[in-house]
């Protein structure tokens, strides 16, 4: 339960971080000029793909705090015995940082408009991320040679369960990554991308943050960081 509430608050945190960039307590109203001029330019419009985006990650995150929270609980019974997390998760979390920092520098270069840049960036962390979907996999079957299979404990079906979603939400993004990329590839003006690059650069940060809680979860490193705060509050 206080790893779930943990997730819970980060999220919150950063929501609220970001809606704060967004502007939402403007009052365009009372501004001067046109209100055709203000739809076009004002900066504290903001596209419903964004919106569909927050509420998509809103969703997504109810999701995975779910998983924490079943976790939380199944863990503490007598069946529960807990599989050895393979070497192999240390490497991709830094592969799924590379992706995620190189988006990034995807969407810094189309707010720069150089379009090289939003190439190199885009690539890098597609590949970036394909990358980390196959170190999944071999992390799987690394498990799966050791005897550590699906149905044999409790910990393991978890194990499988929550990295499946987690590389899923990933594979969706890629989707999403791959069609953004088509567009530049073809030619398309930055202007018209840079919108889905900074979608794309949200999405990774998201799906990093969730992993890395994940990752705390599964190596017991989020229980011990709860107790630590306790000890520091009390």
């Amino acid at each position: 339960m206080s790893a779930i509430i943990l997730f819970m608050a980060g999220i919150a945190a950063i929501a609220g971080w970001w809606l704060s960039q967004q502007r939402l307590g403007a009052k365009p109203w009372l501004e001067e000029g046109v209100i055709a001029d203000w739809r076009e330019e004002s900066p504290s419009s903001l596209p419903p793909a964004k919106i569909g985006l927050g509420v998509f990650l809103a969703v997504v995150g109810s999701l995975f705090a779910l998983f924490i929270s079943a976790y939380s609980m199944r863990m503490n019974m007598v069946d529960w015995r807990p599989l050895p997390v393979p070497k192999l998760l240390w490497f991709n979390t830094g592969v799924l940082i590379t992706s995620s920092i190189a988006l990034q520098w995807a969407y810094l270069a189309a707010r720069r408009n150089d379009m090289d840049g939003v190439i190199i960036g885009m690539c890098t962390g597609g590949a970036s991320a394909v990358t980390f979907l196959i170190g999944q996999l071999l992390a799987w079957q690394q498990l799966s040679v050791a005897g550590y299979f699906v149905a044999s404990n409790p910990a393991n079906s978890f194990f499988y369960l929550i990295t499946a979603m987690h590389g899923l939400h990933l594979m969706g993004g890629l989707v999403a990554l791959g069609r953004t990329t088509a567009k530049v590839w073809r030619g398309t003006e930055v202007a018209q991308v840079r919108l889905s690059v900074e979608l794309c650069a949200i999405y990774w940060h998201f799906l990093l943050l969730v992993w890395l809680v994940l990752l705390g979860l599964l190596t017991g490193w989020t229980e011990d960081f709860v107790d630590i705060c306790r000890q520091l509050l009390t």
